[in-house]
């Protein structure tokens, strides 16, 4: 059985891999090196094999992503049926939490504009800030990456709700659970909106004029789901009116963002261009090949594989 791994992997990555293949051969091929033929007796694929390869992988019976997002893969007729899509889910929590609480203190303690006094060496004071703490947090998206952000902002003392598809039992660090019926009055609410939406046809546009004017004045809005929740346009009318006191970015909506696109210069607004996963934490890389790793061994004894991906959603089953 060939194993086929295009995710980047250092040493140990493929020791960990290794001992999990029992009589399976494992080829490591870079993704932007892999040619048809290397696919086309593949039983199996670790990592994001690009979309265009995979009418050539007839024998594939599984795909295990290095992502957490799958919409690329879930589109129509771009996997059949039959084969198992797994994603990456608990494998980016830590690093994209972190760049959340990160971005949000930057914000409300206007780090920013004094590092851009700093550059001009001007000894100005910016004025009031504001704090986490009593603050109402709305996250839309509670999973790995929202129950993480979750913990982090209810352990400095905010009131945290969140809002999910489907009814469960509340997660830790969080105080309350929303309906999506009742994101306009859960907007108005809240002092901090965090998005950490998939791309999926439900969430295409979701923030859009509408749901800007339903927010707070003088609220922080942070996305580092994907770019596609938001309208781009509306956005920028929110900040450019003062509705909003700060919007972080990390997904935007076009992506890559043109340089001349209007929302690199809108005030208060402050991009990151989608680095806050990656392998840019080490710890990320490490559990995304401890998910595959786990996923390997359970695939070739024929068991259920963890982050089974439902394609009519985009989720994690």
């Amino acid at each position: 059985m060939k194993i086929l791994v295009v995710m980047e992997t250092k040493e140990r990555h493929r020791e960990w891999l290794q001992k999990n293949a029992a009589d399976a051969e494992l080829h490591f091929i870079r993704s932007k090196n892999v040619t048809e033929s290397d696919v086309a007796d593949a039983d199996a694929v670790i990592g994001n094999l690009p979309c265009r390869l995979l009418p050539a992988a007839k024998k594939l019976r599984w795909l295990q992503l290095n992502s957490a997002g799958a919409d690329a893969y879930c589109q129509d007729s771009i996997l059949r049926e039959d084969v198992l899509l797994t994603n990456a889910t608990g494998a980016y929590g830590l690093a994209l939490s972190e760049h959340l609480l990160a971005q949000l203190l930057a914000m409300m303690k206007k780090l920013y504009p004094y590092y851009d006094n700093q550059k001009k060496g001007l000894w100005h004071d910016e004025g009031e800030v504001t704090s986490i703490e009593d603050s109402r947090v709305l996250i839309l998206g509670i999973g790995d990456i929202g129950r993480a952000f979750a913990r982090r902002v209810k352990a400095l003392g905010a009131h945290v709700t969140g809002v999910r598809r489907r009814e469960g039992a509340k997660p830790f660090g969080v105080d309350e659970i929303g309906k999506m019926d009742d994101l306009h009055e859960l907007l108005g609410a809240a002092d901090i909106v965090v998005s950490t939406l998939p791309a999926t046809a439900a969430t295409t546009g979701l923030f859009d004029k509408t749901c800007f004017a339903a927010m707070k004045k003088g609220a922080y809005f942070l996305n580092i789901g994907r770019g596609t929740a938001v309208v781009t346009a509306d956005l920028i009318e929110a900040m450019q009116s003062g509705r909003l006191a700060g919007a972080a970015l990390d997904v935007t909506d076009p992506e890559p963002l043109p340089p001349d696109h209007p929302l690199w210069h809108t005030p208060n607004v402050y991009i990151t261009p989608h680095i806050s996963g990656d392998y840019h934490l080490p710890a990320t890389q490490d559990k995304i090949i401890q998910i595959a790793a786990r996923n390997l061994a359970a695939f070739l004894r024929g068991e259920p594989l963890e982050n089974l991906v439902d394609r009519q959603t985009g989720y994690k089953k």
